[in-house]
């Protein structure tokens, strides 16, 4: 209101609470204390009050009176200051302190994170809106804010290092690799204390608010700076003609477990907003992080569709991704459900109605859903865990994953078998930020993960992956021409199947972690963007730019539903094959694969050969009409620039068979030559 500030919060349980004002972020007292009436200032279990004179720009907290008895579930901790958990902005990350905040008693004033009045209404937008791309047409970017240009290689200054600001510099580049989102991991404001001790969160898996943007990434420092910065980021890449996806974790917060810090839920009403044990001092821990929030209680899933609404209609962000979606359909004992009413709510809400809605359809605790979230609902895709799984084990040579590999390239049917399922909304990936990047993938066998401080029980144990024959980095040039190779195989297997691609960031210039597959806390060039690499591995970037651009110039790459052996007409339809046309080889034993797309429509005839074997084979080619001939588009085993070959400049191959060389694959296309 122009005229003050109406503050409101929730809690049930509370007997008196403090409204806080303060001048500085850091003060150890505040400037003003507005206690509310429970007579005057409460309505139902809602306590709020109206601060005449108050702008944009206030910084305010609370302190909330209550008992404090773990084994009935209440945390009532007057010493604390909270923050509300609708801020919108938040200030004294500096002078934060998580151990302060884990005491009980300890007054922490003048070390808490405090928020800050936003109004949102003054940022002018310039006629943004959102780019609704559909799924056909989409390829995501899973990035990190500030790995991106961190690296002191960036060419940035210092100040945009690491910040929306700086990624803005870079979005040329994103531009020429030609995707068309990016995933960004948490961008909600985290605490990058919640690690071991000398170590940073760096993911931001550890959330402390659901609406303020982290203000680590932004270059201003204002106390709104990161509210406007980050606009300024989304109005930039939709200007490109980039969507922005935010990673969310609605799973769990960074308050943890029963000895983890009072920041705000547990300090309001904490058996409202978690998932507790029998044993009510204690938090059911299905995300892994220490505690789960309670999704389906009706203020917390209130909480969670105002932090969607608010981050579309106010921050123009065009899509989500659910972090560990399945906590979501847990009910108040941490039991699974079959409807869960978070879940359907955001299935049906207008606001989000032409975003992204996208799930990692497992949790920490067992429960996994991929295909469950799909097939109960219209709007959800899924994270496509098996395709990864697969892909990496057909490539590195495995038996038994021929057939689960052939429905993998028509974007899993076996998976997601609904007749009307839309194939586009299998999210395939071979890597993300959880595990491996590519080159580690074709670089280690075991995981390197000693720099966490956990004793190496951190990360996956089983990454499918093979180190080509020498752990780690190698000066043997056969080893990293088989490197190369194989991560041009996954990469292709990835543009080439049925679905919406993702790429990890740093994949197309073989971005390392030194054999790391937990990331989360090394804020370092460990984890970094290294720009020196776009120069080093130019051949792997270009050949990843022109697949690319090859799977958005041919339609038969963006279709909505799964290809099936015949055509109605001018549908376009698929044809198995093994290295004998017609005779495809799913059995357990095989390497082999081949496969003919046909749009007849549109006139488009692909004919795709994945040898994984560890010899060359020769793979009968169909024969074609008329005065077309086979061009090859790709052969991963020549070397750049011949390794992909655009449709303009894609030599003729004339013969009845095709080589595929060593753990290869190949694609032609059939034109007529211009």
């Amino acid at each position: 209101m122009p005229d003050g500030v109406n503050f409101c919060i929730f809690s049930k349980s509370a007997q008196a609470i403090e409204l806080l004002l303060f001048d500085r972020p850091d003060q150890a007292k505040p400037s003003h204390i507005i206690s509310l009436d429970s007579r005057h200032n409460k309505s139902f279990h809602y306590w709020h009050g109206f601060v005449p004179g108050l702008k944009a720009g206030q910084i305010y907290g609370y302190r909330v009176h209550g008992p404090f008895d773990p084994a009935q579930g209440y945390r009532f901790d007057p010493s604390k200051v909270l923050l509300d958990p609708y801020a919108k902005a938040i200030v004294n990350e500096e002078y934060y302190d998580r151990r302060a905040a884990s005491r009980p008693g300890y007054d922490n004033c003048a070390q808490a994170l405090k928020g800050v009045v936003v109004d949102t209404s003054t940022y002018d937008w310039e006629g943004d809106r959102l780019l609704r791309t559909p799924y056909t047409r989409s390829i995501i970017y899973e990035m990190h804010v500030g790995g991106f240009t961190r690296h002191p290689n960036s060419g940035l200054p210092d100040d945009k290092r690491g910040t929306y600001a700086g990624l803005i510099e870079k979005i040329p580049y994103l531009q020429s690799l030609g995707v068309t989102a990016v995933e960004l991991l948490p961008v909600h404001f985290f605490d990058a204390q919640d690690a071991q001790d000398g170590l940073k969160n760096y993911w931001g898996y550890s959330t402390i608010s659901f609406f303020a943007p982290h203000r680590a990434y932004s270059a201003d420092r204002s106390y709104l700076g990161p509210v406007d910065e980050f606009r300024d980021m989304v109005k930039a890449l939709h200007r490109a003609g980039i969507e922005v996806i935010l990673d969310v974790v609605f799973n769990h917060s960074a308050e943890g477990n029963e000895n983890g810090p009072t920041l705000s839920f547990r300090g309001l009403e904490n058996s409202a907003y978690y998932i507790l044990e029998k044993d009510r001092q204690f938090y059911s821990n299905y995300s892994g992080c220490g505690n789960a929030l309670r999704a389906n209680h009706p203020i917390v899933s209130q909480l969670i569709l105002d932090s969607l609404r608010y981050w579309v209609s106010e921050m123009h962000v065009d899509g989500f991704r659910f972090d560990l979606a399945s906590v979501l359909w847990r009910d108040d004992v941490g039991l699974p459900i079959e409807r869960s009413p978070i879940l359907w709510t955001i299935e049906m809400d207008p606001v989000l109605a032409r975003t992204k809605i996208i799930a990692e359809a497992w949790d920490a605790a067992g429960l996994y859903q991929v295909g469950k979230f799909v097939g109960t609902g219209d709007r959800f895709a899924e994270w496509n865990g098996p395709f990864r799984d697969d892909m990496r084990r057909f490539v590195k040579g495995d038996e038994g994953v021929a057939k689960r590999v052939a429905h993998r390239l028509l974007g899993s049917p076996d998976i997601y078998p609904r007749m009307d399922y839309d194939t586009t909304r299998s999210i395939n990936f071979v890597t993300c930020h959880d595990g491996f990047t590519i080159n580690d993938v074709v670089s280690y066998n075991e995981k390197h993960n000693a720099a966490n401080l956990e004793d190496s029980r951190d990360g996956s144990n089983d990454n499918h992956s093979w180190n080509c024959g020498v752990e780690g980095p190698s000066k043997d040039p056969r080893i990293e021409r088989l490197r190369d190779r194989q991560i041009k195989n996954l990469i292709s297997l990835l543009f080439l199947s049925q679905g919406t691609p993702m790429m990890l960031m740093g994949d197309e210039v073989r971005r390392t972690q030194q054999g790391n597959n937990n990331g989360y806390c090394q804020d370092s060039e460990v984890s970094w963007f290294n720009w020196d690499d776009v120069e080093k591995r130019s051949g792997l970037l270009r050949f990843t730019r022109e697949f690319i651009r090859f799977v958005q110039a041919v339609q038969l790459f963006q279709l909505d539903r799964v290809l099936t052996g015949f055509s109605f007409q001018d549908d376009p339809f698929v044809v198995w094959h093994g290295v004998h046309l017609g005779q495809p080889d799913l059995n357990p034993n095989s390497h082999t694969l081949a496969l003919t797309l046909q749009h007849p429509k549109k006139q488009e005839h692909i004919h795709i050969m994945l040898n994984a074997y560890w010899e060359s084979l020769s793979f009968e080619l169909p024969p074609l009409d008329g005065s077309e001939c086979w061009h090859r588009i790709v052969d991963t085993y020549l070397s750049p620039p011949e390794d992909f070959c655009p449709l303009e400049t894609a030599p003729v191959f004339s013969g009845d068979r095709y080589t595929v060389q060593p753990r290869s694959v190949a694609v032609l296309m059939a034109f007529v030559s211009p």
